[in-house]
């Protein structure tokens, strides 16, 4: 069973799927009404490069990019993944198998170009009236091929299903998998998606602003206190919170706690006695969403010895920004700070 957006992710985007969270595999199975998806991929963000490939081939129904815009094209991208991709023009039809890769697209100010998504794309709102050619594990090839999708562009780690990218691909459909590891690789990815889809200029000053939103919030909240935060994911049978080496795990960092883990590079899955050892000062619900209260933490057996569930200090946070790879990251950090430094003065 694979972890992950983000976007990604990481988190939950859809209860009862496979947990795909950022960073690493969750070795144990969990309950159909547990786990949901964790966008984001196994190998940090590779940097895009840019190699001439085909002629490019204008969109028949929508109006060709501007000259300017085209000129860039054709080119191929080396995706997350390490596969080198042929775009061979500036895509008209676009389609997003990932929440993450959705607002960015949206971000990016070509929002229209958007056929379908995924069932998890729920932002902007714009995206949620789009079609559904994906939910976590499956993808729908036909509807994808009927839609002349010039550009799919995938989540890696698993999220989009390794065999769906390869049929894809074997229709002469270019898909680019992302898969952003670490929260650097979420700007990267930004860059990478941008460069993909002909706005590359646009696609360096969103991530340059990201960049910078995430570099002062992190700075704020180095000068801070660093109790030890236990981030739950999930609870409903066994307990998963960050692996070691997980943008989850970072992302804490990031935000002015010292997080507690799994002990394992790549397991979310944590042992009670094991969290009860490490003993929290502040628990953040992500699982808040899904109806975990700070009252139902306190009634679990063996929690209550816990300082974080002694003092009042399990908290609730905006899962989805926090653990979705895509332009809002900065505001999950900020929604982290703040619920690890209630009252936190912030840039």
């Amino acid at each position: 069973m694979r972890t992950a957006d983000l976007d990604p992710s990481f988190t939950r985007e859809a209860r009862g799927r496979r947990f795909s969270g950022l960073g690493g595999r969750l070795n144990a199975v969990a309950s159909a009404a547990a786990i949901a998806a964790l966008l984001a991929a196994c190998a940090p963000a590779a940097s895009p490069s840019i190699v001439p490939s085909r002629a490019p081939v204008a969109s028949a129904s929508i109006a060709p990019a501007s000259p300017s815009a085209a000129s860039a094209f054709p080119l191929t991208l080396t995706d997350d993944e390490g596969t080198s991709v042929a775009i061979p023009a500036e895509p008209q039809r676009l389609v997003s198998l990932t929440p993450g890769t959705t607002e960015i697209l949206f971000a990016l100010g070509i929002g229209e170009r958007v056929l379908a998504t995924d069932s998890a794309s729920d932002y902007p709102a714009a995206a949620v009236q789009l079609a559904d050619v994906a939910a976590f594990g499956s993808v729908d090839v036909e509807q994808i091929v009927g839609l002349e999708a010039d550009l799919v562009i995938a989540g890696g780690n698993g999220y989009t299903p390794p065999d769906a990218v390869t049929k894809l691909r074997s229709l002469g459909i270019p898909v680019l998998v992302v898969y952003a590891a670490t929260v650097a690789g979420v700007s990267d990815d930004v860059e990478l998606v941008a460069t993909a889809a002909g706005r590359a200029a646009e696609g360096t000053e969103l991530a340059a602003e990201m960049r910078a939103d995430v570099a002062a919030l992190a700075a704020a909240a180095g000068s801070l206190p660093k109790p030890r935060t236990f981030y739950e994911v999930d609870a409903t049978n066994q307990i998963y919170g960050p692996a070691d080496d997980s943008f989850l795990a970072e992302m804490v960092e990031l935000a002015g706690g010292s997080p507690v883990t799994s002990g394992s590079a790549d397991t979310f899955e944590i042992p009670l006695e094991r969290l009860i050892a490490a003993d929290p000062e502040v628990i953040i619900l992500g699982d808040a969403a899904f109806g975990t209260t700070a009252e139902a933490v306190a009634e679990r057996p063996g929690w209550g010895v816990m300082t974080a569930v002694r003092t009042g200090a399990v908290r609730v946070a905006d899962d989805k920004l926090i653990t979705r790879p895509g332009p809002r990251l900065a505001q999950g950090l900020r929604s982290l700070i703040l619920a690890i430094h209630p009252g936190s003065t912030l840039p």
